[in-house]
């Protein structure tokens, strides 16, 4: 016979909850155990993320201010590239007043010679 069947059926029952209830609370622990291994674990890759996160920021940083020294120094060059265009401009305006100063002269000069030639034949042959 088995200890269950000679106690009376309040007790047996009562044993038997008693271990459904050891059971129980083994199986709570194990997953409670199993939970905080995978809180864990979540932990690791959290901490993971967040290294990277700062890598992340800080290479930002850098790369703001070099993007920052490189606005600054386009920004120069842009200027001296105004400033050459402009002395450009204004040397190619000049330029172009001294050539036509030079033709007005050239025309100026050869209507002189036609005229002085023309003169000097006249006074030869008289």
């Amino acid at each position: 016979y088995s200890f269950c069947t000679l106690l009376p059926p309040a007790l047996s029952t009562m044993g038997d909850s008693s271990a459904n209830l050891q059971t129980t609370n083994s199986e709570l622990v194990t997953h409670i155990d199993s939970m905080k291994e995978k809180r864990s674990e979540l932990d690791r890759f959290i901490q993971k993320e967040e290294e990277e996160k700062a890598r992340i920021v800080n290479d930002l940083r850098i790369l703001n201010e070099r993007l920052a020294r490189v606005d600054e120094g386009l920004a120069r060059k842009y200027a001296a590239r105004q400033e050459y265009d402009k002395t450009i401009a204004e040397t190619e305006n000049a330029f172009s007043k001294i050539i036509d100063s030079s033709r007005t002269l050239l025309h100026v000069l050869k209507r002189e010679s036609t005229t002085l030639s023309k003169k000097h034949v006249s006074d030869n042959w008289s």
